[in-house]
C-alpha cells in the first residue's frame, strides 16, 4: 500500500513549484550591483510622475524586471528537465511540467511576480511611502498576489495551494530579508 503524502510534503511541493518566483523576486536587488548591466538601469516608469511622485520609483528598473523574468524562466526550464529525468522530482512536482509550455509558464510566473512588486510600489508612492520603507504585509506578499493573477487562469490551483503559498511566503520573506540584512545584502531588516 502506498502512503498518502504528508501535509508537510505538500507544503514543500508548493514551495518547490514557487521556487522560480522566489528566485525572480530576489534577482532585481542582486543584479543592481552588477556593473556590466548598468546600461539597463532605466526606470520602468521612465521618470513619469503622478501628483509629484514617481509612478514606481527610480529603483524599479528594466534591468531588474528583465533579469527577473530570465532567471524565473530558466528556473522553470530546469524544473521541467528535472521532472522529466528524475523520478524524485516527479514526486515533488506539484504540476506535470510536460503539460505546460515551459517558456510560457516561466514567463507568467516571473512577470506576475514583477507585476505584483510594481503594483505594491505604485501604491506605496501614492500613499507617500519612500522606496525601502516598510509596507507590511504587502512587501512580503505582493509577488504572490501578482503571480496568482497571472498564473491562476493557466494552472487552475485551488484556494488551499494559494493560501499555503501566501502564508508561507510571508514568513519565508521575513526570514530571508533578516539574513540578507545581517549579511549586508539588504537595507531592510524585515
Amino acid at each position: 500500500m502506498i502512503a498518502e503524502p504528508s501535509f508537510l510534503f505538500f507544503i514543500f511541493s508548493c514551495l518547490y513549484f514557487f521556487l522560480p518566483i522566489y528566485l525572480a523576486n530576489m534577482t532585481p536587488p542582486l543584479v543592481a550591483r552588477a556593473p556590466f548591466l548598468r546600461n539597463f538601469n532605466t526606470p520602468v516608469d521612465f521618470g513619469l510622475k503622478l501628483r509629484n511622485h514617481y509612478l514606481f520609483g527610480d529603483h524599479k528598473t528594466w534591468r531588474g524586471v528583465i533579469c527577473a523574468i530570465i532567471v524565473g524562466t530558466v528556473a522553470v526550464l530546469v524544473q521541467g528537465w528535472l521532472e522529466s529525468n528524475f523520478k524524485i522530482f516527479q514526486k515533488i512536482s506539484l504540476v506535470d511540467y510536460g503539460n505546460f509550455n515551459l517558456f510560457s509558464l516561466g514567463f507568467l510566473m516571473s512577470a506576475g511576480a514583477m507585476a505584483g512588486d510594481l503594483g505594491a510600489a505604485f501604491i506605496k508612492r501614492r500613499i507617500g511611502l519612500k522606496p525601502g520603507q516598510s509596507f507590511m504585509p504587502w512587501d512580503q506578499t505582493n509577488y504572490v498576489i501578482g503571480s496568482f493573477i497571472f498564473l491562476q487562469p493557466y494552472v487552475h490551483f485551488g484556494w488551499v495551494i494559494w493560501t499555503i503559498l501566501f502564508v508561507s511566503t510571508f514568513f519565508l520573506h521575513l526570514l530571508i530579508n533578516r539574513w540578507g540584512y545581517m549579511l549586508g545584502l539588504h537595507k531592510a531588516k524585515w
